[in-house]
């Protein structure tokens, strides 16, 4: 029963990943999501079941369309793989647990919000807006910790990136959706994620300038750095938490 669960988990996160990539580059462009059909942005060929099957259409094609030869872009074979594996990895942590059910949700906001982020730099407010009641209702159904912390957790999450907005250096996207993320995790596992956040864009985006493939003044995307730190958080908080507690008495 376990392995079915997890196959199908996988196999749900792979298909609507394919559907949160159309969310992610249309919402932010303001397109809307059933017109035109799913069709190739080059050439405007509409695609047909063979082109829409998660991640093997891309392979198959070369990452390219089948239609015209037009590169498509790799954000959406990684988006959908990306849902698929944090569908399954979300259910091999918590297992049938309300756990699960807001694992998967913060899961599918940060591919949300990475793909939109990556590709306009820019964090849609309809998403925010209808991930806010869901993982609401998932924190008052399922809470990890006292519901005053989850709450802190917000107002946190929405104080810790309001001087950086003050002063340019992030823009209210990021800020609203720390705040969501902090209404998930608490406000201790608020702080760890801003921490780890900070922590992974420092190694990656210096490592990305040191090999030359930003520039120093490039503006880079913090929500996708956000949305894994808080997915961490969420997960392992407490054993980083304490392991760390133990460090330091």
């Amino acid at each position: 029963m376990t392995i079915a669960i997890a196959i199908y988990l996988a196999l749900l996160g792979l298909a609507l990943g394919s559907f949160y990539n159309v969310v992610a580059l249309r919402v932010p462009a303001g397109e809307s999501l059933t017109h035109p059909p799913s069709h190739c942005t080059a050439c405007g060929r509409r695609l047909t079941a063979r082109d829409l099957v998660p991640v093997f259409s891309w392979l198959a094609s070369g990452g390219r369309c089948r239609h015209c030869g037009a590169k498509v872009s790799v954000l959406y074979p990684l988006g959908e793989l990306a849902t698929g594996l944090l569908f399954l990895w979300s259910f091999l942590t918590f297992g049938l647990t309300g756990s699960t059910l807001t694992a998967l949700a913060l899961s599918s906001l940060a591919v949300l919000v990475t793909v939109a982020d990556l590709k306009y730099m820019l964090i849609p407010n309809k998403v925010l807006l209808f991930f806010l009641p869901l993982l609401g209702l998932l924190t008052v159904l399922f809470p990890q910790e006292p519901m005053w912390s989850h709450g802190l957790g917000l107002l946190a999450g929405a104080a810790i990136l309001f001087p950086l907005v003050w002063f340019g250096g992030m823009g209210m996207g990021d800020l609203k959706l720390f705040a969501l993320l902090g209404l998930a995790l608490g406000w201790q596992g608020t702080l760890l994620a801003f921490l780890l956040a900070c922590l992974l864009g420092t190694l990656i985006m210096g490592s990305l300038r040191l090999a030359g493939k930003i520039g120093r003044k490039q503006q880079v995307p913090f929500g996708p750095f956000l949305a894994v730190s808080a997915l961490i958080a969420y997960a392992y908080g407490p054993q980083i938490i304490g392991g760390y507690l133990s460090l330091i008495r």
